[in-house]
């Protein structure tokens, strides 16, 4: 039987029917190396989603209700795509989709704007959540009974699709319909809390909660805690309904899983490159490349002028757990899909890659300090004035500490304890709304 965790309200132009080889064989061809496909099984995966769950129970939750769906196209059921799936249950009436950044096939640039559109399969809008606006209007929801989520997220306080949630949410209760997340796995797993706290002036669409760079939680216990805290307004009369895994545990990395990876972004194609993403995102806004441009995003991270061999030697000296560091010397491209215009393109980038050797020992946001840290020591001090982007990267952080702190010559072991404070608070905040164990 399907097992959903009920909050109720208190009483006062794409085809995307199916996954088909072709697009599977698109989103995988973006990575050189990847280790995210588990070895094969005689049985079914280990861990099924909420979306499986509520299929598998006939969609008895969703029986006679006028139905929008937030998906991408990591929202599938086997091979086929959760729209397609609803779209043909009988007693389900599918009305509207939505469409987060990257869009509903996740083609789009990071940050780019996502067009409406009409989705040949269905004949239904899809509404974007990532242009004019981020969050459904009353005329986006007009005629629907529920709202239901279900987008693979990755872990990590300044992937979007957790604004998006929590904005639908805010949009849900406003109408007066139901919110329902289809619970997925986080990438990273359960346990993983590391970073400072967002502070509450750089909040934006990047970092909405006041929660650390990694918050080990599951996108069904994120909305039950935006909604139980509250950590966002006009949550209280929201009838939030999420739709458990089965299966999954927080001592589960996306490897233990059973589940196939589909890139949930473009520049995120494996997840060898998820484990390092809550760390080495910070170097996108410094003044360099961030690996975008190539078949590596984020596992490689460069400057026009630094020095490989001894970036890579300082780095390998200060043996950070999971994790080795070679020398580099890339030149970023236009890759239609995954970044048309990366930064500094065309321009040889002088850096790092991170190599995993084990994922379950990597701390990536610590590991993210670290590269910060020897790239800046490295830098001419007639650059190292401009080498971080000031706004941009107080988005991405969501604090002016880590700057501070590395301009100030400490050591990434100090900026490591300073946070430790926001962990054990967040821990505690979020022990609360937390469905697995």
């Amino acid at each position: 039987m399907p097992r959903f965790h009920d909050l109720p309200a208190p009483s006062s132009s794409n085809d995307m029917s199916r996954v088909t080889p072709a697009l599977l064989s698109l989103l995988t061809a973006v990575a050189a190396v990847s280790c995210s496909r588990p070895a094969p099984t005689a049985g079914p995966p280990p861990v099924r989603t909420g979306a499986q769950v509520l299929v598998e129970g006939g969609a008895g939750a969703l029986q006679g209700k006028r139905v929008g769906l937030i998906v991408n196209q990591t929202s599938v059921v086997g091979e086929r795509h959760l729209a397609d799936v609803l779209h043909e249950t009988p007693g389900v009436q599918l009305v509207a989709l939505f469409a987060p950044e990257h869009g509903i096939r996740g083609t789009a640039d990071a940050g780019a704007q996502v067009a409406t559109e009409t989705d040949p399969a269905t004949g239904l809008v899809v509404h974007s959540l990532h242009g004019e606006t981020t969050k459904p209007t009353p005329e986006m929801l007009a005629g629907l009974d529920i709202l239901v989520f279900d987008l693979q997220d990755v872990g990590t306080r300044f992937y979007t699709y957790i604004s998006t949630l929590g904005l639908a949410m805010q949009a849900a209760a406003e109408a007066g319909i139901p919110f329902m997340v289809l619970d997925r796995p986080n990438p990273l797993g359960g346990s993983r809390v590391e970073g400072f706290t967002l502070e509450p002036e750089n909040q934006s669409f990047i970092g909405m909660y006041p929660m650390p760079a990694t918050h080990g939680m599951t996108v069904g216990e994120v909305a039950r805690m935006l909604k139980g805290v509250p950590l966002l307004p006009g949550l209280d009369s929201l009838e939030l309904v999420v739709a458990e895994m089965e299966g999954w545990r927080r001592d589960m990395m996306w490897i233990d899983t059973g589940l196939f990876w589909i890139p949930p972004s473009p520049n995120i194609p494996d997840f060898e490159t998820a484990v390092v993403y809550p760390g080495a995102c910070f170097f996108e806004s410094v003044e360099g490349n961030e690996g975008r441009g190539t078949e590596v995003p984020f596992l490689q991270v460069g400057t026009l002028w630094a020095d490989p061999d001894a970036l890579a030697a300082e780095l390998n000296a200060r043996a950070l757990p999971g994790l080795r560091f070679e020398p580099v010397t890339y030149t970023p491209r236009s890759i239609p899909g995954m970044a048309t215009e990366p930064r500094l393109k065309d321009q040889q980038i002088r850096g790092i890659r991170q190599v995993v050797t084990d994922p379950r020992a990597v701390r990536p946001v610590e590991a993210g300090v670290h590269v910060l840290h020897a790239f800046y020591n490295q830098a001419p001090d007639s650059l190292k004035a401009t080498f971080f982007q000031e706004e941009p990267f107080l988005r991405v952080t969501g604090t002016t500490k880590l700057r501070s702190m590395i301009r100030e010559g400490r050591t990434p072991e100090e900026i490591v304890a300073a946070w430790r404070a926001d962990v054990e608070a967040f821990r505690e905040l979020r022990s609360a709304w937390l469905l697995y164990e």
